[in-house]
């Protein structure tokens, strides 16, 4: 077994033993809202339905699933009470936590990297510094893309546009980005698999970094499970039963990547995705980690960072109580 499935199984096997503490099972008659991303790094919402995992463990309750083109979207669904899980990023889940008085709270973690900075053939960008005058594409404004590209734009000493700068950020959903880049309205994209692998193997786009290498060894939390807090006090039995089922379908992904990344393809031909050719598909995949460890020393990171942005509308809060029973794992 190598290392990243041993690492996959054992933090699975710490969380399978927080989940068994939520509740034994979803009673007759309930259901659960879900939403999720159709980006690689929600692999498991997404190999786990495609593979009948959540709805076998939730059975008998009902699974209302929604594929969202944001974390923005998803939280504010949730802090409206019309969600009750959902798969998003740091930025996201922080912003819901500090927003909803912490009512939204991380369950575990889903996925970790798989994010890069792309540029297009001929833009001459060698580095972060080479965003000075550039149109640069993210997912949402506020997500998790959105802060990193700012905060590293203030540490190279350039600002957006919007805040009185030179570069021109652009929020936009993965294919709308493929398009603009397509059209050659764009110079470069703050992304998440599969869309910076897109942009490189279909439109000949340049990876200038991949933003693992921004972080302190090497590794980020870029999807998280979070949950309605009154979800998990009145449907405890479903809580936990979900939580099973997203930590079995981590180990089996870490166990079966082609298996993993067939499924994967089977849910973006049925979404109407943009074509994802096999090697698109490897390289992304090699790009993201799975697992359900959530490192809270970059969570934490990430508020510090959303907060001096202006995202959490104050000074920089106190957000320990984000992990549900201690969902932040080991290796953070």
């Amino acid at each position: 077994m190598d290392r990243r499935v041993a690492v996959a199984c054992a933090a699975a096997a710490v969380a399978i033993g927080a989940a068994a503490a939520l509740g034994a099972a979803p009673a007759e008659g309930e259901s659960v809202r879900v939403a999720f991303l159709p980006s690689v790094s929600h692999a498991i919402p997404i190999v786990g339905l495609e593979r009948g995992t959540f709805a076998g463990a939730m059975d008998p309750a009902r699974i209302d699933a929604l594929v969202l083109d944001s974390g923005t979207q998803a939280v504010q669904s949730l802090m409206a009470g019309s969600l009750d899980l959902a798969y998003v990023g740091p930025g996201p889940a922080v912003n819901a936590f500090v927003r909803s008085g912490g009512e939204v709270v991380i369950l575990s973690g889903a996925a970790g990297g798989g994010v890069s900075l792309v540029a297009r053939d001929g833009a001459g960008i060698a580095g972060i510094g080479g965003l000075d005058g550039m149109r640069v594409a993210v997912p949402q404004v506020a997500n998790s893309q959105d802060v990193s590209l700012r905060h590293h734009l203030a540490a190279a000493g350039l600002s957006p546009a919007d805040r009185g700068g030179t570069v021109m950020v652009i929020a936009a959903a993965g294919p709308e980005i493929h398009s603009l880049f397509s059209r050659g309205l764009l110079d470069a994209a703050w992304v998440p698999e599969p869309w910076a692998t897109l942009l490189v193997e279909t439109l000949g786009a340049e990876r200038v970094l991949d933003e693992s290498g921004l972080w302190e060894g090497g590794q980020f939390a870029s999807v998280v499970l979070v949950a309605r807090a009154g979800y998990v006090a009145e449907m405890p039995g479903g809580a936990a039963s979900w939580l099973r089922a997203h930590n079995a379908t981590a180990a089996w992904i870490a166990a079966n990547p082609e298996g993993a990344r067939e499924a994967y393809a089977e849910f973006a031909s049925r979404e109407a995705l943009a074509a994802l050719p096999a090697d698109v598909l490897d390289e992304s995949f090699s790009r993201v980690e799975i697992t359900t460890r959530a490192p809270e020393g970059p969570i934490l990171e990430f508020a510090e960072r959303a907060s001096a942005l202006g995202y959490l509308g104050g000074p920089p809060p106190r957000i320990g109580g984000i992990f549900y029973g201690g969902a932040g794992g080991a290796g953070g």
